[in-house]
């Protein structure tokens, strides 16, 4: 497998000296609707589809778990975020799978102090004695809840989204955790690589592998819902530092030629833009003025050139960006807006990915942060091609099994009848939100 992934590095070097998609810009494209992305990856490279044939029938995860043997290690196995997950599923089903699955009318919030019918109905869901009240008992055992379902804040209050949650059923989350189950068995299996990347875009995070072991990670900004992160897997074969940032041809039209139209030539000038005469690798630097930017702005003329910003700290790519070739336009690189990994809700890129430490994720591939010797972009070969894995998982295992995320793209709610058939209601159908 090893030789296999040279090999196809080295032929990708062969390839025409201006690929297509170097020819769109540094900005992504959309999946086509044909890939379900609900569970399917798309395999850029097929050396890496080694554990899940492409487009293969889910498993049927419910029956298999139970005789599943997680202790890992042989060649072969599945991965361990994998085995996590499926132990945690196990706990799952041991607990909260085993409660009574009685459903709670909705009205008033429940706290401490509250009684009546909707109380008794709610200590029997989570396995109490059904006499008792909203005492210190129930609070906890709601608490716990809100916390393993990821409802916050974890309150102990009984409210409109926590009822709702507990109405939906353990085969609701059961099916939720089937789903992540599928995705984490997609990723590689155990002694496949010696070193791989897996970019979570559920959880907003990057998991660096070193022999199947977790070494290192780092909180990531990922596509926004309307500019998802794909799933996709890819090979990572050299980053750039001071890269430039190449306009996409669709934004020379919408967005530069109307800057230009607004603020005149001196729009380059102050926001570090240049023009070169076309996409291939000789192309020279021309003067905006000889570009009919009237014409592009309305239509009636295509961007031909290439509109590129230069490298510094403005730029959105800021010291380095590390590529890896795929149809998608998807890589991941350094960025000047640091202050976004402060933030809980990191599903703001179009798409691509913001590392938050690019000089630890370099020296991990690289040994060392590459020292460009110029002030302009400059290609580093990495050492060894460094396969990339862009998942999705909404189940993260804790000590006590899981506990469940929000699902900001919808996917958990798409791969319900990919794999179970009819529609399921997604989390937020009943109540618009998760707290209470």
């Amino acid at each position: 497998m090893r030789k296999k992934l040279g090999l196809f590095v080295g032929a990708l070097a062969l390839v025409g000296s201006t690929p297509l998609w170097a020819q769109r810009g540094d900005e992504p494209i959309a999946v086509p609707r044909t890939i379900k992305q609900g569970i399917d990856f798309v395999y850029v490279d097929p050396d890496m589809n080694n554990v899940a044939r492409r487009h293969q029938r889910p498993q049927n995860w419910f029956q298999r778990i139970l005789s599943f043997d997680f202790s890992g290690g042989r060649t072969g196995a599945p991965n361990v975020l994998f085995n996590q997950l499926g132990r945690g599923m196990r706990q799952y089903q041991a607990t909260y799978g085993r409660l009574p699955q009685n459903k709670i009318p909705a009205g008033p919030v429940l706290k401490r102090g509250s009684t009546g019918k909707r109380v008794q109905l709610l200590r029997q869901r989570l396995g109490l004695y059904p006499s008792g009240g909203y005492d210190d008992q129930l609070f906890q055992a709601v608490a716990s809840y809100q916390t393993v379902h990821g409802i916050g804040p974890a309150d102990g209050v009984a409210g409109k989204g926590t009822i709702a949650s507990l109405n939906r059923g353990a085969d609701y989350y059961e099916k939720r955790l089937a789903i992540n189950l599928e995705r984490a068995y997609r990723l590689p299996a155990v002694r496949t690589f010696n070193r791989y990347v897996v970019v979570d875009s559920g959880a907003a995070e990057a998991y660096l592998f070193d022999r199947d072991r977790i070494v290192d990670g780092m909180k990531v900004v990922v596509g926004a819902p309307k500019t998802k992160t794909p799933m996709i897997a890819v090979i990572m074969r050299n980053a750039k530092a001071n890269p430039y940032w190449n306009v996409p041809p669709e934004l020379v039209r919408s967005l530069t030629a109307k800057k230009v139209g607004e603020m005149g030539l001196s729009y380059f000038k102050s926001f570090h833009y240049e023009v070169l005469s076309d996409w291939g690798p000789n192309a020279r630097v021309v003067d905006p003025k000889t570009i009919n930017w009237k014409a592009i702005a309305s239509g009636k003329q295509q961007p031909t050139m290439r509109v590129r910003q230069l490298p510094g700290p403005w730029n959105s790519m800021r010291n380095m960006k590390f590529e890896m070739p795929n149809d998608y336009g998807i890589y991941l690189h350094d960025t000047p807006h640091t202050e976004l990994f402060a933030k809980n809700d990191r599903w703001l890129s179009n798409g691509c990915v913001r590392l938050q430490d690019y000089r630890r994720f370099a020296t991990w591939v690289f040994g060392s942060v590459p020292q460009p010797s110029t002030p302009y972009e400059q290609t580093f070969n990495l050492p060894r091609p460094v396969p990339v894995y862009l998942t999705y998982l909404t189940v993260e295992p804790s000590n006590n099994g899981v506990v469940f995320r929000p699902d900001p793209y919808g996917w958990d709610a798409l791969a319900m009848p990919q794999m179970f058939g009819g529609r399921v209601a997604a989390a937020g159908d009943e109540d618009g939100g998760r707290r209470g």
